[in-house]
């Protein structure tokens, strides 16, 4: 599913990632942990092709990612890639239905399947009656949902999370941990997860952990 061979990254003189090598099989949750500074979001951001490796060559799918230019590469990502991020990174002046509706859209697939779908999903999420709230009146809980909603919405093989529990409290948290091995058990994801939440690394079916720049462990 996800191969990364001598991967590197470098910012400046700084450099981040030293030669990664990893492989992630379908429907495989990964937890990647390591100290802050480490270069683990570096890696998601090259996984998810927002980011570009100095060297190196990442495939997903069977597809070798740095081969994509300029709309082959937002087409591939939009298709197949499912993002949350710790902050939700929800659009304030839509309401929860319309934010996971934007990435179908963005794909240009019909309107009405696209609102039926995401309808669906916040129903299966629990969100049946805050379709119409905006971020600002749902809690950090229900955002974290809409973010999942919003990640699922053009049924990506791949879902890659930045510290998604991050700004969750202890029940919102496990909540997440749950729901995450629902998405690999009911709908066949794959999950690719940094975090610093031990809790949350530990329901993984593999610990990936780096330092510096290099994988030091894989349990």
């Amino acid at each position: 599913m996800i191969s990364a061979t001598n991967i590197t990254k470098s910012f400046g003189t700084l450099e981040v990632l030293k030669g990664i090598e990893l492989e992630i099989d379908v429907g495989e949750v990964v937890s990647i942990v390591g100290p802050s500074g480490a270069g683990k979001t570096t890696l998601l951001q090259i996984l998810g092709t927002l980011s570009k490796q100095d060297g190196g060559i990442v495939t997903i799918n069977g597809i070798q990612t740095d081969q994509l230019i300029n709309n082959q590469l937002a087409r591939f990502r939009n298709r197949h890639i499912g993002f949350v991020f710790q902050f939700h990174h929800l659009l304030p002046e839509f309401n929860a239905l319309e934010n996971v509706c934007i990435p179908g859209y963005i794909a240009r697939r019909p309107r009405r399947e696209v609102e039926e779908r995401a309808r669906e999903l916040l129903d299966f999420l629990g969100l049946t009656g805050r379709l119409e709230h905006k971020p600002s009146e749902l809690s950090g809980g229900e955002q974290q949902r809409v973010a999942v909603a919003r990640a699922l919405i053009n049924d990506p093989e791949v879902i890659l999370a930045d510290e998604p529990s991050g700004n969750l409290d202890t029940e919102n948290k496990q909540e997440l941990h749950r729901l995450f091995i629902t998405l690999r058990d009911r709908f066949r994801k794959t999950l690719v997860i940094v975090t610093h939440d031990r809790d949350l690394a530990g329901m993984a079916d593999r610990i990936i952990t780096i330092r510096d720049g290099r994988i030091i462990a894989k349990a």
